[in-house]
This record gives structure tokens, sequence and C-alpha cells, in this order.
């Protein structure tokens, strides 16, 4: 798979990351393991977590990982969303319903719903350099290492960086310690926005959702992660082509691809996320070794790279309300 660098972390990395929020859930260590294992195997080099994911057991459970491929992967972790204070006995819930949740899927939904009212206890970072400092340590802790390549501050608004002198130095006197390899925020596009324009000094690298339902990027300093290329947003393309067969029948031949196959259309929504950010990692999340395999396929093959791109063109046409690319093809 292509290799980038990795923002200013002096490390490259692969242009596909894994993301690790599904870990630790549903699924135990083991299984947890298997799947990061499985994106290893399948050439995946960039892992991101964060200390709430899992119930708060995700970063330990890639710390074990990172154990077996010392120096070889590339990591980001966050600060600014705690676990719940008991994620302990939500974890052990969870596990007990495993066997109910396989034997009844619907249940996972409502399972969710309720897990996720349980970590949303209140907390709420005060994004101040002794608590990030707190936090930093704990993730090292967990991930077993002495230095995270990227550290981002999760879901931080402009507004929220108060204390912006001291965090700051923290975050520079980390990168110049080697305890961290360059920091940067992760937040929703629209706050990614206001935080570059207002808090330049924190972007050096920024991660937010992109998707060929989003128009192209402005130019921004600093280097970009971006997830959600598929998920929500695959789904409600497939379900808009359902829907309206006779646009995916007009777009599948002008894109060359048959749209109403749903493998198909995932294919080239995630190499369109790769195209327009040709410098940037895209993250995905699975839970289906083939589906790795699947995407690091898609990531090297460059005959989807046009189509991908007659498929980000038209999407983008259609929220703007032209027409005439359809017409003219």
């Amino acid at each position: 798979m292509e290799t980038i660098d990795l923002g200013t972390t002096g490390r490259t990395t692969t242009r596909l990351g894994y993301g690790c929020s599904s870990l630790m859930g549903a699924l135990d260590r083991k299984d947890s393991l298997a799947l990061l294992e499985a994106a290893f195997d399948a050439g995946v080099r960039h892992y991101d977590v964060a200390p709430l994911y899992g119930f708060g057991q995700a970063e330990s459970c890639l710390g074990e990982f990172l154990g077996r491929h010392r120096g070889v992967v590339t990591v980001t972790t966050k600060y600014g969303i705690p676990p719940a204070k008991n994620t302990g006995l939500i974890g052990l819930a969870r596990t007990f319903a495993r066997p109910v949740v396989k034997a009844l899927p619907g249940l996972k939904q409502r399972l969710s719903v309720v897990a996720g009212k349980a970590l949303a206890n209140g907390q709420k970072a005060s994004f101040t350099a002794a608590q990030a400092k707190q936090s930093l340590e704990g993730s090292l802790v967990e991930l077993r290492t002495e230095r995270i390549d990227v550290w981002l501050l999760h879901e931080v608004t402009a507004d929220d960086l108060r204390d912006d002198e001291g965090l700051l130095r923290l975050l520079e006197d980390s990168v110049a310690a080697g305890t961290i390899g360059t920091f940067g925020v992760g937040s929703e596009r629209r706050k990614i926005v206001t935080l570059a324009q207002k808090r330049p000094q924190f972007c050096r690298t920024m991660q937010f959702e992109w998707s060929v339902m989003d128009p192209p990027v402005p130019a921004m300093q600093g280097f970009r992660i971006h997830h959600r290329a598929l998920t929500d947003n695959f789904r409600a393309m497939q379900q808009g082509l359902e829907q309206d067969k006779p646009r995916c029948a007009r777009w599948s031949e002008i894109v060359g691809a048959d749209l109403a196959d749903g493998g198909v259309l995932a294919s080239l929504m995630l190499k369109a996320a790769l195209v327009e950010n040709p410098a940037s990692v895209i993250l995905f999340s699975s839970k289906d070794p083939a589906h790795m395999r699947h995407n690091v396929e898609v990531a090297g093959d460059a005959a989807l790279e046009a189509p991908a791109m007659r498929l980000y063109g038209l999407v983008q046409a259609a929220a703007k309300g032209v027409r005439a690319v359809e017409a003219g093809g």
C-alpha cells in the first residue's frame, strides 16, 4: 500500500488507517486483538484510538497489540473525552450480554443506546495543561509505549482553548521530549474550520469527517486525517440510489460501474476519499477481515480512480442542484 509522511512526526505510514472504536465493545479482548492483527496482515500500519473507546479498554487492547509490532505501526490517540467511571461494570455487563446479542441481533442497537447514556456521565475535559498531562500519561501507560505518534484534542472547539498558552506549551514540550510525535485537533468539520482560523497553532494535524457527500476541503495548513468515508454515509447513499432507480441507472452509465452493487459503491466512495485527499490518512473500521483486505486492494487499484472521481462529481453536482453533469456526461 502507498505510504506517506505522517505529518511532522518524522515517520511514514499507510494511506489507510484502522479505527479502533469498535474494540472491546461487543467483542472480547481475544476477538479485538484478532481484528487488529487482521488489519495488520492486510497491510494497514496506522491505528486510531481514544481513551473513551471500548468502554475505556480499547487503548489497553491496542497496547498489547503494539507490543507485538513495536516500531512498525503508527498510532493516534486523543485527550478530551474521558471514559466513564463505571466502564468496568459496563464492560462486564457487555461480556455477559454477548451470547444474547449473537442470538438476538436486534438487541445490539438498544444495548448501544443504553451504554451511550451510561458513558455520558457529565465529565467534560477542561483542556488545561494539568488535565491534558494526566491524560497523556494515562494513555502512554495503557498503550505500553514511550511515544504516541499523533495526539489530538478530542472534540475540542475554539472556545474550549481558554488555557491555550499553558496547553500549547505542554504540547510543544512533549514533542521536544519525544513523548508525542505531533499534536492537533479532532472534531467535526465545521468546528475544525473555526479552529484553523482562530487557533491555528493547535492545528498541526486535523482529523475530521469526509465522504463523497462533502465538498472539497479548503486549503489548510497542517496534516489531515479523515474518517466516515463509508459507514452512515454509505448507507444513506445506497438507500438514496435504491429509492431513485432512474438516477442510479444514469449515474451507473456515467461512472462506468454498477452503483446498485453495494460492494462497487463502497469501493468507489472509499477510493474517492483517497484520491480527493491525497496527502491524508483515511480511516476505516470493520470487523470483517475480508473487508479489510478488500479496502487495501481498493487503495492500491489505480483503475478505480477515474470512476470514483466521476461519482464524486455527480454527487457534488446533485448537491448543488446542478443537472448539467448528468445531461452532458
